[in-house]
């Protein structure tokens, strides 16, 4: 039998992150509990290699490294992008004075990404939409025949939000949706793409009312 599952999509997401900061809960606050969500939603075998892309997804991998060093386990920032948010910079630099290395995809190479244990996949949000270009292409295509363990934040990267589809994917263990799952968490290529998924509520008013989809 089809169950029905409640989920936001992307663009009522958007609005409703936005409604939030505004009125009730700073971003900064709201980029700080997503990122622990993250931490505590998944396993980690150690070493484990943060990937991260630009803006906010970013962040929430920062945040989760700071986690991880809290917890005494050895992690190591690996950065597609130096195109920061304004609170994506504040929780790299946070992770910078913990000591946590970082480096640039560019130094680390697919070899280096191998290493890891666990990866956490930071690329990109649940608004991605078309191919990824490189060097994230390649970034994904290296975590996928890595054999680590992986976890992606909030959607896997190179899917999209709302329909689930795309051509270059992360396939990951674990997906920790944030707010509220989103259609492309069920819909198109997600089974293909998740072992497993979970959601995280990290205090956002959803603005504009939920859609029910059948899986």
């Amino acid at each position: 039998m089809p169950e029905k599952v409640k989920v936001v999509s992307v663009e009522t997401m958007r609005k409703s992150d936005a409604w939030t900061i505004a009125n009730k809960i700073p971003s900064k606050e709201l980029m700080r509990r997503a990122g622990e969500g993250i931490f505590a939603a998944g396993k980690w075998p150690a070493p484990v290699g943060i990937v991260c892309g630009k803006g906010n997804n970013a962040g929430d991998g920062f945040v989760a490294a700071a986690c991880m060093a809290g917890a005494g386990i050895d992690c190591g920032i690996i950065l597609l992008s130096e195109d920061f948010s304004e609170d994506g910079r504040y929780y790299y630099d946070i992770a910078m004075a913990l000591g946590i290395p970082s480096v640039k995809w560019e130094k680390i190479g697919p070899e280096g990404l191998k290493k890891y244990n666990s990866i956490l996949d930071c690329i990109f949000g649940t608004g991605f939409s078309g191919e990824p270009r490189e060097p994230y292409k390649s970034a994904i295509e290296v975590i996928n025949g890595s054999g680590a363990y992986v976890v992606s934040a909030d959607i896997n990267s190179g899917l999209n939000g709302d329909t689930g589809l795309g051509e270059t994917f992360v396939r990951s263990d674990l997906t920790v949706s944030i707010g509220d799952f989103k259609p492309g968490h069920f819909k198109g290529l997600a089974k293909e793409a998740m072992k497993s998924r979970v959601n995280i509520d990290i205090g956002i008013e959803i603005i504009g009312g939920y859609e029910y989809i059948e899986i």
